[in-house]
């Protein structure tokens, strides 16, 4: 790279974007491209600008300093370095572990940096335009995602079918099961004990890799987000009678990866996954419901069946097997 190192200023203090700015304009090698409160407006910024460097701010309003790293590092990989007060904070490792590249010390609370922070934070930067490209990574290839939904009954058939899954399948799953939220991380906990897949929690931003199962916080819809080559976890409030919604759940992935989708509508009551399931059809996405026979309560399969939204009906032990032929 040669000129100026283009870099987007975040903090939401007007006052230390003021400073910064003034600062590093001040050095012939460094141009400010852009300026935001939020992490909202600067994914926004970084993917219009395309900035050579982010400073960052973590504590900031609408949308926090980790969850803008999550975004970025699938959607505009950018080094970025993060402006924190404090030297070793468990928020400054995990930024680091998010993808920030270092950190810089800011001066005390309500206090904006000065030209005595100048050497630092350049060499900082610096440092950085002198450090050795990596080499690009190869461009992987559709991300392939397996959706179950289900409510009564339901954690003993994911159970089941996640432990018939080789840990390097190359599927991730994605979980949308009935649950209050104080049984959601527990749930997951007890999954990733008894297969071979990671399996977590969902949190906002993660990235859908090969070989991972996440699970529906309770209380929010999971959603996949991002594009078909790099697909990632969006989270929102849940309004609707069911939350986790399946439905919810099943039809985000049939805008985003259509037919690279195996959506499964497994044991429960009521009728959520039926419009997901046909949307995911409609997709080119496999589409499979659980056989009556396995079933605990046989509504959800029955509702997705009836409508013609499930191209298969599959009774539980032979739904992994349809789950490895789709990765194949």
């Amino acid at each position: 790279m040669t000129g100026p190192i283009r870099t987007l200023v975040v903090d939401d203090s007007a006052q230390v974007r003021r400073a910064l700015v003034q600062i590093l304009e001040a050095a012939p090698d460094v141009r400010v491209v852009g300026q935001a409160a939020d992490g909202q407006e600067a994914l926004r910024l970084a993917l219009e600008l395309r900035p050579e460097l982010i400073l960052l701010d973590l504590e900031m309003p609408r949308m926090d300093g980790f969850t803008f790293l999550r975004f970025l590092r699938s959607q505009a990989p950018t080094p970025v370095l993060v402006l924190s007060r404090h030297d070793g904070r468990a928020d400054v490792r995990r930024a680091l572990e998010l993808g920030a590249v270092g950190f810089v010390r800011k001066p005390p609370r309500n206090l904006p940096p000065s030209e005595r922070d100048l050497p630092e934070l350049l060499s900082r930067i610096r440092g950085l335009r002198l450090a050795p490209e990596p080499a690009a990574a190869p461009v992987p290839a559709l991300q392939r995602l397996v959706l179950l939904g289900a409510s009564t009954g339901g954690p003993g058939a994911i159970a089941r079918i996640l432990a018939d899954l080789p840990p390097d399948l190359p599927v991730a799953v994605l979980i949308a099961q009935h649950m209050p939220a104080r049984f959601t991380a527990s749930f997951a906990e007890r999954l990733d004990r008894s297969c071979a897949f990671k399996v977590t929690e969902a949190r906002e931003g993660d990235r859908l890799l090969s070989g991972m199962a996440f699970v529906a916080p309770g209380g929010q819809n999971l959603l996949v987000a991002g594009s078909a080559r790099s697909p990632i976890v969006h989270l929102e409030a849940g309004g609707g009678h069911y939350v986790p919604s399946v439905d919810a759940l099943f039809a985000s992935a049939a805008r985003v990866v259509g037919a690279g989708a195996l959506g499964v509508v497994l044991t429960g009551m009521g009728s959520d996954g039926r419009a997901g399931l046909a949307a995911l059809r409609a997709a080119g996405a496999r589409t499979i419901a659980e056989a009556p026979e396995t079933s605990v309560v046989f509504g959800m399969p029955k509702a997705a069946i009836d409508s013609g939204a499930a191209a298969e009906v599959r009774a539980l032990p032979s739904i992994a097997q349809a789950v490895l032929e789709f990765a194949e």
